[in-house]
């Protein structure tokens, strides 16, 4: 057994970004952590020089976010570093609830086969963070350490940074500023803004144990449980044999003393019930609160990830909702700065992402009422569904350890095409695209690796097309914002010059509604801008036109 190493980056003079009058960059990211350099990742991807500041040296400390959930992982293998993340990530889709220590519930993540992704991974967030700084660096990201931005100014057509480093300071200007400097964001602090919700009142000890067990790989969460009594504990299993635990303390708790070790070791050797060897890798003391900004644009800065919105750790949605930002935000912004649409996309990364937020507080705070009630009567409530859920199916549904997070359906969003034709299915406009096992030029693959960083439509066809319908796809390729077609077929077709998926298993078919001579719209984020019962390709390019508000 032994504790991580956090590995130290270079510190590189700033020599090169200072100039008088200051020097101009197309784009700046405010933060290292997993969101920013998600970010700055995908910039590279969409072709934008891209320039990363952050105060630190290194990448995290402890576990911190510790679940990735299928949509994460989804977007991580878009941005390039999803299967390193599962090879040394624990996946599950398995979670436990108990009672005392009767099991009184479980949950299935991904209960139907057919997905290349499992419906989470437990990884340090210190790992994730290397992999998406090696990430960012293969593509040619610029990443400065020791980079303190300590004032940001703005104005109509860009944002002046005052930067502090063991060389000075300077000021430098950015065309587009992206903040991603997390939960108490101290660039939102000295522009004044705004951010808004509740504050729960209530502490937990998170202690990272390096120990040899065989529990199983799956999420276990425990209500009064003997060796905790009147309190929660939560355990997850993460890499290198580092086990995630939380205790909850009550707002009694002084966070000081119970960080010491001869206070968190009787805690743990009273759950764990043996001898067995164990080190302590990191012990915090957190409170969790619900709060997002009004608005997470202002002129030229974009807000991201925990700067932008908070929610309590249950459910694992703060990195996960924070990835999806990026997602949403950089394809959009990419295409404002190539001039192929206007900056007023960017007000629907706000109106998309800040309906995202809502929903996560909402399903994040009704979690957190449940696991720390503040009545008799809340409390009543709660530990009657919990000893009905042992016996009665109905009152399962009603146990809220922490509803997991799951990706928006943004169904309200401004650039979806409404329906005009009757479908089924969970794939309506807005909403993030399921995956499905596919073959493409004789190769199994996924869906999902096929589409992303640019507009694609696919056509389901029983049989090759017509060559009517082949020259309306490929108007499409040679349009003045391209759309990659690609035909979908239950069996190999022989069509020169065009793109086949082979939907051999019909998963695709059935996930979409996919009768032959349906089409679908698919945007750079994999999310679903359109589809109708036949392939239309004037409307289509309305489509785009108003997905990138252009129409």
């Amino acid at each position: 057994m032994g504790a991580y190493v956090n590995p130290i980056y270079p510190y590189k003079a700033p020599t090169d970004l200072k100039a008088t009058p200051p020097l101009r960059k197309p784009l700046i990211v405010i933060g290292a952590g997993p969101v920013g350099l998600a970010a700055a990742v995908d910039a590279r991807l969409q072709g934008l020089d891209v320039l990363v500041l952050d105060d630190d040296k290194t990448v995290s400390v402890g576990s911190r976010a510790v679940c990735y959930a299928k949509r994460s992982l989804e977007i991580l293998d878009r941005l390039g570093i999803a299967d390193p993340a599962c090879q040394l990530g624990v996946s599950w889709n398995i979670g436990r609830t108990f009672l005392e220590q009767d099991e009184v519930y479980q949950f299935n993540l991904v209960p139907d086969a057919g997905h290349k992704r499992p419906g989470m991974i437990n990884l340090q967030q210190y790992h994730i963070e290397e992999m998406l700084i090696a990430r960012a660096l293969e593509l040619g990201a610029d990443i400065r350490w020791q980079h303190k931005v300590t004032a940001v100014t703005r104005h109509e057509d860009h944002a002046t940074l005052t930067v502090e480093t063991p060389d000075g300071t300077f000021d430098i200007e950015a065309d587009w500023l992206v903040v991603a400097d997390g939960a108490r964001s101290p660039i939102r602090r000295h522009l004044g803004l705004d951010i808004e919700g509740r504050v729960f009142q209530d502490r937990f000890l998170i202690a990272d144990v390096i120990m040899k067990a065989d529990y199983p790989a799956e999420r276990w969460f425990w209500f009064d449980p003997p060796f905790h009594p009147n309190q929660s504990v939560l355990l997850h299993k993460q890499s290198n044999n580092v086990w995630r635990i939380d205790f909850q303390l009550g707002w009694d708790a002084d966070p000081e003393e119970e960080k010491k070790p001869e206070k968190v070791i009787p805690r743990l050797q009273a759950m764990l019930g043996d001898d067995r060897p164990f080190e302590l890798e990191w012990v915090s003391i957190y409170t969790f609160q619900c709060r997002r900004m009004t608005d997470f644009r202002h002129g030229r800065v974009l807000f991201v990830g925990d700067a932008a919105h908070q929610v309590s750790p249950f459910g694992a949605r703060g990195a996960n909702s924070g990835f999806q930002d990026a997602d949403d935000l950089m394809w959009k912004l990419a295409l404002v700065i190539k001039g192929q649409a206007p900056d007023k996309l960017l007000d629907t990364y706000a109106h998309d992402r800040q309906f995202a937020a809502d929903e996560n507080i909402m399903n994040s705070t009704r979690s957190t009422d449940f696991i720390t009630p503040k009545s008799r009567t809340s409390k009543t409530f709660r530990n009657q569904v919990l000893a009905l859920a042992k016996h009665y199916p109905f009152a399962r549904k009603l146990v809220n350890s922490g509803r997991l997070s799951v990706p928006s359906f943004l169904t309200q969003s401004l650039l979806n095409t409404p329906d005009a034709d009757a479908f089924e299915g969970n794939m309506v406009p807005g909403a993030p695209m399921d995956d499905a096992p596919v073959q493409v030029e004789g190769q199994d693959g996924w869906l999902l690796d096929q589409v992303g960083n640019g507009f694609a439509a696919l056509l389901f066809a029983d049989a090759a097309p017509s060559a009517e319908v082949l020259a309306q796809l490929q108007t499409l390729a040679n349009g003045p914002l391209p759309v990659t077609p690609w035909i979908v077929s239950p069996r190999a077709l022989d069509v020169r010059g065009m793109k086949v998926i082979v939907d051999a298993q019909g998963l695709m078919a059935k996930r979409y509604d996919g009768q032959s001579g349906t089409t679908y719209l698919l945007r750079p984020d994999q999310h679903v801008a359109a589809r109708w019962r036949q392939l239309d390709a004037a409307k289509i390019q309305q489509a785009v036109a108003r997905a990138t508000c252009q129409a």
